[in-house]
């Protein structure tokens, strides 16, 4: 075994990596691709934790006959059933018939009910330990972290944590398996994307989940997406506690949908009336263009939204709907909110996007800017008293 591909001595990385798929989910864009992250603990008894997308298959057996060096294979644990991350368990089976499968009920249930296999399986309850020789494994349940049935398991010997999806993001490994043999700047934001589209809904039991492993001692995170943590804890765990509390950095998103250019406008001009006031990070994104998941990280980074539309069809421009669908999904609590439009004989976006704040419980800073026909700068003053609604929420 490699060195980096045994990050640690007897625990050997076996994923693989997916630079094919465009969609996370069918949803979510994968620009630098994805990681299926699988471990295999070598001891006196073997355990492999969670297996790989049903794309990869293939690959990812051969690499955990290469891992193996012969051994026999004796337990399989599975944290968490998403089929990213399960769709290989009944080749798993197949290819080593003689292996004991080792989730709680909710997931084994799951196994029955996604593969049809419910013999030769292992349940384990919140504390439980599996002894595997000189290592052992302690579980403990995460449920809604994001899917039911997640748990997460340590190896108190080593000190290492075998994550699920908690700490994961968007990202292939170009390589290196570990923090320490790469360099981790692009994966920040992809984190925070991850977080936000996939995990963002459930703020509350991610605290719960941490909760459960503060002051115990880590050498190393495992998620199932992107890089093995070693070096950089501190900041990983900070930013899934920030994310989970749903603190967010000075600054302000401005999402809008424009047909032909008069919205935009004035998305523009309260833009820069933001950046003279001083406001140093501005994401500003036409919804037509941008992707969803990449204005929803910006959201859950930043602390104010100001949402713009046209009138069509007598209600919100589909896209900038469907944002306000994808915010109301993800529980996220009241923030600085602002909103503005245009119309050519009836306006009623901007009217109805303050309605849907206050369905969603969060107070509109200021009366909604809209003008009609044309972008029109008498509405300068509109734009102002906008600005400084939102400025002074945000103090």
């Amino acid at each position: 075994m490699s060195s980096i591909t045994e990050f640690v001595p007897g625990i050997r990385y076996v994923g693989v990596n997916d630079r094919t798929k465009s969609l996370f989910e069918g949803l979510w864009p994968l620009p630098q691709g994805v990681s299926y992250n699988s471990y295999l603990i070598i001891d006196r008894k073997t355990a492999l934790i969670d297996t790989a997308d049903g794309a990869f298959t293939d690959r990812f057996l051969a690499n955990i006959e290469q891992a193996l060096e012969g051994r026999r294979l004796d337990y399989l644990v599975i944290n968490h059933m998403e089929p990213d991350h399960s769709a290989s368990i009944a080749a798993v089976r197949r290819s080593h018939p003689e292996v004991t499968l080792v989730s709680n009920a909710k997931a084994l249930a799951m196994v029955e009910g996604y593969y049809g296999i419910c013999d030769a399986v292992l349940e384990v309850k919140e504390g439980d330990t599996l002894s595997l020789g000189e290592r052992s494994l302690l579980f403990r349940m995460t449920p809604m972290v994001h899917w039911p049935e997640t748990m997460m398991s340590y190896c108190p010997e080593e000190k290492i944590l075998f994550s699920g999806d908690a700490f994961g993001c968007f990202g292939a490994l170009d390589g290196g398996i570990a923090d320490r043999d790469m360099d981790t700047d692009r994966y920040w934001d992809e984190m925070v994307r991850y977080y936000s589209n996939i995990v963002g809904k459930y703020g509350s039991p991610v605290q719960k989940a941490l909760e459960k492993w503060k002051g115990t001692e880590l050498r190393a995170i495992c998620p199932t997406h992107g890089p093995v943590w070693t070096e950089q804890l501190p900041r990983v765990a900070g930013l899934y506690d920030r994310m989970s509390r749903y603190e967010c950095e000075p600054g302000v998103v401005i999402a809008y949908g424009s047909m032909y250019g008069n919205t935009e406008q004035m998305a523009e001009e309260l833009a820069r009336r933001f950046a003279a006031r001083g406001i140093r990070r501005i994401a500003v994104h036409n919804l037509s263009v941008s992707h969803v998941s990449y204005v929803l990280r910006d959201i859950f980074k930043y602390r104010a939204l100001v949402v713009g539309s046209p009138t069509y069809n007598g209600g919100i421009y589909p896209p900038v709907a469907a944002l306000l669908e994808q915010i109301g999904e993800r529980n996220l609590p009241p923030r600085p909110f602002a909103c503005f439009g245009s119309f050519t004989w009836a306006g009623t976006a901007a009217r109805r996007i303050a309605a849907w704040a206050e369905g969603v419980k969060w107070p509109v800073c200021a009366a909604p800017v809209e003008f009609r026909q044309g972008y029109d700068r008498a509405k300068a003053a509109g734009c102002d008293a906008l600005v400084e609604a939102v400025l002074a929420q945000m103090e």
